[in-house]
């Protein structure tokens, strides 16, 4: 019979790239303790990657070498273990629209959960816990507006968005109107004014 190990890493071979490995989704081949061992022990080898306590995904094998899995893809299949709203930052947003040129040097997301910090190889990221208002309409251009706005601040909002008008169609718009309720407002009256002009 094939070692724990390799069962797990068998098993983990069939699954989409940043597909979540924990421990109690495997109780299947062996108890517990002797799955969180194989785990630390396939983590130790560069084998799996430990993201966060508990959880490891498999790393992605090319004619290069290996490298850790997409960062988006394992935060998304965080959020739905956690059952979490995770979004990347404000910094993140406002560069996605083109109101900034800075990137971010450490990726920091945005979450309705606790602040963590996850490890992807060498690479750090960031989960820091945002009020609601941040996290609305998530991966939706309003709400990639909303972060972005949010992350320029009160002085800046009336100077970029012309920007976010020309780039948005009707129903986002709409969406970007509805998310008024939740803002701030000295974001809300700014956004409403321009959609009412739209």
């Amino acid at each position: 019979m094939p070692s724990l190990p390799h069962q797990i890493m068998n098993q983990a071979a069939g699954l989409p790239e940043g597909t979540l490995l924990c421990p109690s989704a495997l109780l299947h081949l062996g108890n517990r303790a002797a799955i969180y061992k194989a785990l630390s022990r396939l983590a130790r080898s560069g084998r799996l990657i430990r993201v966060y306590r508990g959880i490891y995904v498999r790393p992605i094998q090319t004619r290069f070498g290996s490298h850790p899995p997409a960062v988006e893809k394992v935060i998304a299949s965080l959020s739905t273990l956690w059952g979490e709203t995770i979004v990347p930052c404000g910094g993140a947003a406002a560069n996605a629209l083109g109101l900034t040129t800075q990137v971010p040097m450490q990726p920091v997301y945005l979450t309705s959960g606790p602040n963590r910090q996850l490890r992807f190889g060498r690479l750090t990221v960031r989960l820091r816990h945002a009020p609601r208002w941040q996290l609305a309409a998530p991966q939706r251009p309003a709400g990639i507006a909303v972060r972005a706005l949010s992350w320029l601040g009160p002085g800046e909002v009336g100077a970029h968005l012309d920007v976010i008008r020309h780039k948005f169609s009707a129903e986002d718009h709409q969406e970007l109107a509805a998310s008024c309720a939740v803002m701030p407002p000295w974001m809300a009256e700014p956004v409403s004014a321009m959609v009412a002009n739209s």
